[in-house]
């Protein structure tokens, strides 16, 4: 059955512990290098207001997630980290990651406003040789800073998007 792009639904909201489980199997999918997915998750999602966890579910099925946390401690001017982001393989290349983080990060920043804080910059990290690094230029005006050589599995690059808050 092929279904029309009209008749999906997604939705991205907070990450609770009912969606474990299916978090959990798109982490081990798209981080096959990384063990433990559930604990990891688990362990973020305790983590709770400091890491900010969120689901993106389409058609009542969730398909990935993504993790933001604050550095430094609660500031007036936060810094934040997109810690990391999961789209189940078969549905990567649809524009979910993309709307993923443009969705979460609004909610991202009405959690920093309730809480008398604004957003300042956004770090990422990633492989060096990940082609996501273009999306994260895109969606968030992310800029290599760095490489760091032989951080993990490879050279790792950090991404800083500067003075973000509008």
């Amino acid at each position: 059955m092929i279904i029309s792009k009209s008749e999906v639904k997604m939705i991205i909201r907070f990450m609770d512990s009912a969606d474990l489980k299916s978090a959990a199997q798109i982490h081990q999918l798209t981080f096959p290098r990384q063990p433990n997915s559930l604990e990891w998750l688990q362990c973020n999602l305790n983590a709770t207001p400091r890491f900010l966890n969120f689901v993106v579910v389409v058609n009542h099925h969730i398909v990935g997630y993504i993790i933001w946390v604050q550095k430094s401690g609660f500031r007036s001017e936060a810094v934040i980290e997109l810690e990391q982001l999961a789209v189940h393989p078969h549905f990567q290349g649809q524009g979910i990651a993309r709307k993923l983080i443009n969705e979460s990060l609004l909610l991202v920043k009405k959690q920093l406003a309730d809480n008398d804080s604004i957003l300042k910059h956004i770090m990422v990290t990633t492989r060096s040789d990940n082609v996501v690094q273009q999306l994260y230029k895109e969606t968030l005006g992310a800029e290599v800073e760095t490489t760091i050589s032989n951080l993990y599995s490879a050279d790792e690059v950090l991404m800083i998007a500067r003075n973000v808050s509008a």
